[in-house]
């Protein structure tokens, strides 16, 4: 559960508050004394309660060595710290003599960076407790405890099972969320106690150097809130000049506004055991007395002990919650990543059906964009919604998966789709392509019980400051939560990950099966070719020899032929002559599929110049030829010779195919902006139905590039509907041999051919009985 919205001045109060260095506070609780030891175990400092615990002064014991106060043998207990890890404690019993008698004390000593610690509590207890009666004590509770798998039902009997052992008035356990506010998830307590359970707290009731310390100690305990700090002698360690780190220490003082804020609740004694999962601090176990209470070492340590144990188990009580959960999705991934990995078509693999990629995640809809191609899944905002939302998430998302659960707090336009996309999972296929997966859940109002009204812990200070100050009220306080959706949970964000890696796994699988089958594509193509040019150059040597001999037999053996046979033999010299032009064509294709062009700047109008020229010299026969040119055309680069055959081609055709008593044909270009409308408005390729005087238009799409569209417009005679899907190919002709001039039907399929080879693209718009335009690119 999320706290309440963070205003600036609460920020800048726990701010400040967590910069309180409660690690270092100079003084220890008076239930025990503490010694500071260098590394020679030098006593270097001392509490101020010497006196009245082991019978000497400070300034009797500061300089002394450690043996001066303890015997040889717990001087080498004390010695065995310099080899442990930091904190990490060595206990034992120690007896000391004071000048009226003897005392017996629990023992603690751990290391920091600069000095040894040396703390000690009376105790009642001349010897150690033993296993076995540790067993007894936390045995049954452990048993207890491990027989649930129930999460809820465990927690409860963890607060139990805790009070039986240290007979506090209120046991809770304490669970953080994602904002580091907090919650009582389980409670037992005496009968007049009002209760906690199911209440929150905000996360300024546990400051961050509070937290971080739960996490290093895992227990912490004040018995008397109320008592006095003892002050540390001197003040400040002797060889490093600095206040000495107290973070292990089991008597450090604790915090004015800790104690207060206790004390406000009605509690005196405090003890805290640190629940760790995955090692950060998961919730705690907080047990509140009304009078002051003192509890042993041992029985403290059994605490400690049975609060690992709680961490342990804890990690196997969850996953047993979420198990289930985690092997649907599993369970869901694997079936789904199948299909998209076996399917043709990408985007229907994954939206279809519907509810596969809804549950991959456990959304209430979803969008798959690809590039500006968007689909919407379930209930999403609208396509203009989700593309803005997109651009936004362009500048403002940096990680390839990006989650909240209250997106109109991070992006306000939200606001008006919170119904549908309060929760936000962002999942960013690709950095270079604009290719996202979006997951939506919707607006959730949940009612919150606070622990008190969390905004009282915020103090207006007279300078115009803020600081942070103990609440004193701990009344249920109701507030209502809007514009969140539910929380996305780790493994749901984890399927999201697993679907980004099957897909880049599955793009690339199929870039290497497309290279492959290229590379094939590409030897295919080479040897058909290759086989292509031998076959129609070596054929035109016999083929020039059946025209050669039917020729001689035409001059030489003409009177001894019949009619039949003199019309046979005409039959194959132009049958022969008809071979020679398609084979012409077959060689001229198969040259061009193994061209390398020879691109260069070429000005277009003084190319096109000499086409009209050499076209009108072959056509002075036929009267004025009309040939309109709107404005110039641009300087390009490209293979000049390969281009001429372009415009040749097509201007031949032009003139080839009309019947008009007057002719004409512009040629011209258009810049991608005005191309637009020309031809290749659809983005795939179709057609419509033809209607009277309506064009007919074969669709292309318009290339992304700058590159201008050059266009040859006629008034001939049109293509019907049905060819224009045709008219490209080697060898077509929509007409008889006998009309309109003949001809191999090779040369619109060799300037598709050219105008591919400069990575272009060719396309036609026509009318029946008013005439063609065909567009096409020269990259």
């Amino acid at each position: 559960m999320s706290q309440p919205k963070n205003t600036t001045t609460q920020a800048t109060a726990l701010t400040n508050h967590d910069r309180k260095p409660i690690h270092i506070p100079g003084s220890i609780q008076p239930h025990g004394v503490l010694l500071a030891l260098s590394t020679q175990l030098e006593i270097l400092q001392v509490s101020n309660n010497t006196q009245a615990y082991v019978g000497k002064e400070p300034k009797d014991l500061l300089g002394k060595p450690l043996s001066y106060l303890l015997e040889a043998q717990q001087v080498e207990v004390v010695k065995q710290c310099l080899v442990k890890k930091i904190g990490s404690p060595n206990t034992f019993k120690v007896s000391i003599h004071t000048s009226h008698r003897v005392r017996d004390f629990d023992a603690i000593a751990h290391r920091t960076e600069e000095a040894v610690i040396l703390e000690l509590e009376p105790t009642d207890s001349k010897s150690e407790v033993s296993f076995l009666g540790f067993h007894a004590l936390a045995g049954e509770a452990i048993a207890k405890m491990q027989s649930t798998s129930n999460l809820v039902e465990f927690l409860h009997l963890v607060a139990e099972e805790v009070q039986k052992i240290i007979g506090f008035d209120r046991v809770m356990v304490y669970q953080f969320d994602e904002s580091e506010a907090g919650s009582v998830v389980a409670e037992v307590k005496r009968e007049d106690l009002s209760p906690y359970l199911g209440l929150h707290y905000p996360s300024t009731d546990i400051p961050a150097q509070a937290r971080e310390l739960y996490t290093r100690c895992f227990l912490r305990f004040l018995p008397d809130l109320t008592a006095e700090p003892v002050q540390l002698l001197p003040t400040r360690n002797p060889t490093t000049h600095q206040h000495l780190d107290l973070s292990y220490s089991v008597l450090r003082s604790f915090d004015w506004c800790c104690a207060e804020y206790h004390q406000n609740m009605g509690v005196k004694a405090l003890l805290v055991i640190s629940l760790i999962q995955d090692q950060k601090l998961w919730g705690l176990i907080s047990c509140h007395h009304q009078t002051t209470k003192h509890i042993s070492y041992e029985v403290r340590k059994m605490c400690e002990f049975l609060g690992q144990i709680v961490s342990s188990e804890l990690a196997h009580k969850i996953s047993s919650s979420e198990w289930d959960y985690k092997v649907k999705l599993k369970s869901l991934q694997s079936e789904f990543l199948e299909s998209i990995s076996q399917a043709d078509n990408f985007i229907d693999a994954l939206i279809k059906p519907e509810i596969r990629l809804l549950d991959f995640v456990s959304a209430s809809g979803a969008a798959v964009c690809l590039d500006n191609e968007i689909n919407l899944v379930g209930a999403t905002p609208n396509i203009d919604q989700v593309r803005a939302l997109i651009e936004w998430a362009d500048t403002q998302v940096t990680d390839n998966l990006f989650s909240t659960d209250s997106l109109p707090k991070l992006y306000p336009e939200a606001l008006i789709f919170k119904d549908t996309a309060s929760g936000l999972l962002l999942l960013r296929i690709s950095k270079v392509r604009r290719y996202y997966i979006l997951w939506f859940r919707p607006e959730v109002i949940q009612t919150v019980h606070w622990a008190g009204n969390p905004q009282e812990s915020i103090k207006a200070e007279r300078d115009g400051s803020y600081t942070l100050s103990p609440r004193k009220s701990f009344e249920q306080w109701q507030e209502t939560v809007r514009l969140t959706s539910l929380p996305w949970k780790g493994c749901e964000l984890e399927s999201a990950i697993a679907l980004s890696n099957a897909i880049v796994g599955i793009v690339l699988s199929k870039a290497d099966e497309l290279a492959k089958i290229n590379l094939e594509l590409e030897r295919s193509n080479q040897e058909l070719a290759s086989f292509a040019y031998a076959a129609s150059h070596d054929l035109k040597e016999p083929l020039r020899g059946i025209y050669n001999f039917s020729t001689v037999l035409l001059e030489d053996y003409a009177q001894v032929l019949d009619d039949d046979g003199i019309e046979c033999l005409q039959t194959v010299v132009s049958l022969s002559v008809r071979m020679e032009t398609l084979i012409n064509a077959l060689l001229r294709l198969s040259q061009l599929g193994q061209a390398h062009l020879r691109e260069q700047a070429t000005d277009l109008n003084e190319l096109l110049n000499q086409v009209i020229d050499v076209f009108r010299a072959s056509r002075q026969d036929s009267g004025l030829v009309d040939i309109r040119i709107p404005r110039p055309l641009p300087t390009i680069q490209c293979d000049r010779v390969l281009v001429n055959e372009v415009f040749s081609n097509l201007l031949g055709n032009a003139f080839k195919y009309n019947d008009k008593a007057e002719q004409w044909v512009e040629i011209g270009y258009l810049s991608q902006e005005e191309g637009q409308g020309a031809g290749g408005r659809g983005q795939g390729a179709g057609s419509r139905e033809q209607g009277a005087g309506e064009a007919i238009i074969y669709q292309f799409p318009i290339p992304n590039s700058q590159s201008p569209i050059f266009y040859i417009r006629d008034n001939g005679i049109g293509i019907p509907q049905h060819h224009l899907e045709t008219i490209f190919r080697l060898f077509k002709r929509l007409h008889s041999q006998e009309k309109y001039g003949g001809g191999a039907g090779a040369g619109l399929a060799i300037v598709k051919k050219i105008v591919e080879l400069h990575n272009g693209q060719i396309w036609v718009e026509s009318t029946v009985g008013v005439g063609s335009t065909f567009y096409f690119t020269l990259e």
